[in-house]
C-alpha cells in the first residue's frame, strides 16, 4: 500500500483536533479513522496486476535523435482504473515525461506515448512499467511493476555526413577530368572512337576497323569494382575517452562515412570490427543497403578490455580479400598498439594490399605541453612531450612498415580519412 499526499493532509488536522480537545485518546482516535479511511479507500482501488500492457517501439533510431514509444494499457477489471503510470526505460535511453495519469473504466484500453531522446548508442532496454491505482479517495493506492519487454536499437549518430556532399563533389569531378592510366585484364570497355597518332596499336579494335572505312580502337576506363576492407580495433585502446567519447566512437564514425562515399563510388566495401573475436562483420552487401547494415552492425560494437589479436586480425583480413585492394585499420597509433604486434601486422598486409592505418590524436597533449604555471604542470608538460615523440616514432615506423597513415582529431579524422581515399583513387593506387 502506498500513502499519497492527501492522507498526509488528512492526517495533519489531527494536529488542530488535538488543539481543540487536547486529550490522548483524540490523537489514537483519528489515527484510527485515517488508517481505516485508507485501507477502506485501498480496497475500492482496482488491482495493478489486472492490467494488460503492450509496447511498441520503433526498430531503430539514430544516436540523439529524438522518438517515441507507445504504451497500451488495458483495464480488465470490473471497476474503474484511476492510476499513475511509469513508463521506465534504462538511463541511456533518455525517457522524457515517463509518468501518466490515467482514469479507465473497465474493459476500456489507452495509448500514452513516452519520448526517448538516447544518449548511448547500442540496444537499450525498456525497465518495468509501474501501475499505482488509486483509490476512489485518492488516499492510498495499490502499486505493482509488471513486466513488459522491449528494446530500442540506438544507431551510430553519424555526424560525419554532413561532409559527404563535398566529397561526393569531389569525386564526380575525378570521374569527369582524372585520366588514371590503367591496362591489362583489369580495365572496364568504355567505348570506341577513332585512331589518332599517339594511341596505343594494341587498343586497335580490328573487327569495328573492318567495319568501317576509319582505323578504331578502344578506350577503357578504370575499374569501379575495387575492394575496400574497413578493420576496426575494438581492443582496450580503443576504450580510451578522446575528448567525450571513446576512441572507438571516432572510428565508427570515420567508417561510416568512408563507407557512404566508397558506395558512391561504385566500390565494394566490405567491415569487420574485431579485438581476439569478431563482432561485426559485414560482407557481400552493396548499394543502398549497404549503409544501414554497417550502421545496424557497428551499433552494438564497445571495446573490449583485451589485447588485440593481430595474427588473427591478419588472418581475417587476407581470407575476406585475395586480389589487391584497399585496407583500411582504424586502431589506436600508441608504444602499447606497436608493441602487440601492429607492426608486425602491417608488413604482410603491405606487401598485398595498400594500407592505411587511421586513428585519433589527442589534443589535451598538445594543451598538457604548453603548460609552464607551477611545477606539477611542468612535470605534466614533459610527460607529454614524452607521449607525443613516442606516438612521432610510432608512426613512423608505421610508414616505413609500408602503410600510409591518417592521424587525425576526433572530429577531423573521418574526413581526413575520405580525402585520402579520394587522394589514392586520384592517383590510380587503388
Amino acid at each position: 500500500m502506498a500513502i499519497t499526499g492527501r492522507a498526509v493532509i488528512l492526517a495533519a488536522f489531527g494536529v488542530i483536533l488535538a488543539m481543540l480537545v487536547p486529550e490522548p485518546a483524540t490523537v489514537l482516535i483519528w489515527s484510527a479513522v485515517v488508517l481505516l479511511m485508507c485501507l477502506v479507500d485501498v480496497a475500492l482501488a482496482a488491482s495493478p496486476r489486472r492490467v494488460a500492457l503492450a509496447r511498441t517501439t520503433p526498430g531503430s533510431v539514430r544516436l540523439s535523435e529524438t522518438s517515441t514509444t507507445t504504451l497500451t494499457v488495458r483495464n480488465d477489471n470490473n471497476k474503474r482504473l484511476r492510476a499513475i503510470v511509469r513508463d521506465a526505460w534504462v538511463p541511456s535511453a533518455g525517457a522524457v515525461n515517463d509518468r501518466h495519469v490515467v482514469n479507465l473504466p473497465a474493459g476500456e484500453s489507452r495509448r500514452l506515448t513516452t519520448t526517448l531522446i538516447p544518449t548511448r548508442r547500442g540496444d537499450r532496454a525498456a525497465d518495468l512499467v509501474t501501475v499505482r491505482s488509486l483509490g476512489p479517495l485518492g488516499l492510498a493506492a495499490r502499486q505493482a511493476s509488471l513486466a513488459c519487454p522491449a528494446h530500442l536499437r540506438v544507431l551510430p549518430e553519424f555526424a560525419s555526413r554532413r561532409h559527404l556532399p563535398s566529397r561526393l563533389a569531389r569525386l564526380r569531378e575525378m570521374d569527369g577530368r582524372t585520366a588514371v592510366q590503367v591496362r591489362g585484364a583489369g580495365t572496364e570497355f568504355d567505348s570506341l572512337r577513332e585512331y589518332t597518332i599517339g594511341d596505343d596499336v594494341r587498343s586497335i579494335d580490328w573487327r569495328a576497323t573492318a567495319r568501317r572505312a576509319d582505323v578504331v580502337v578502344r578506350t577503357w576506363r578504370p575499374e569501379r569494382d575495387r575492394r575496400v576492407l574497413v578493420v576496426i580495433d575494438t581492443s582496450r585502446t580503443s576504450a580510451a575517452r578522446i575528448g567525450d567519447l571513446p576512441r572507438l566512437d571516432a572510428a565508427i564514425e570515420a567508417a561510416l562515412l568512408l563507407t557512404a562515399l566508397t558506395t558512391k563510388a561504385g566500390d565494394r566495401v566490405d567491415l569487420v570490427a574485431m579485438d581476439r573475436t569478431a563482432q561485426a562483420q559485414v560482407s557481400g552487401i552493396t548499394g543502398p543497403r549497404l549503409l544501414p547494415t554497417v550502421a545496424d552492425a557497428l551499433a552494438v560494437v564497445e571495446p573490449k578490455l583485451v589485447e588485440a589479436d593481430w595474427p588473427r586480425i591478419v588472418s581475417e583480413v587476407m581470407r575476406r580479400v585475395t586480389q589487391r585492394s584497399l585496407v583500411v585499420l582504424l586502431t589506436a597509433l600508441e608504444p602499447a598498439a606497436a608493441e602487440s604486434g601492429l607492426l608486425d601486422a602491417i608488413v604482410p598486409l603491405a606487401a598485398k594490399h595498400t594500407v592505411v592505418v587511421a586513428s585519433v590524436r589527442d589534443e589535451e597533449l598538445a594543451e598538457l605541453a604548453s603548460r609552464r604555471g607551477s611545477v606539477a604542470d611542468v612535470f605534466d608538460a614533459a610527460a607529454a612531450e614524452r607521449t607525443m615523440l613516442e606516438r612521432l616514432a610510432v608512426i613512423e615506423l608505421v610508414r616505413l612498415a609500408g602503410a600510409d597513415v591518417v592521424d587525425e582529431l576526433p572530429e577531423s579524422l573521418a574526413p581526413a580519412l575520405a580525402d585520402r581515399y579520394l587522394a589514392l583513387k586520384a592517383a590510380g593506387k587503388l
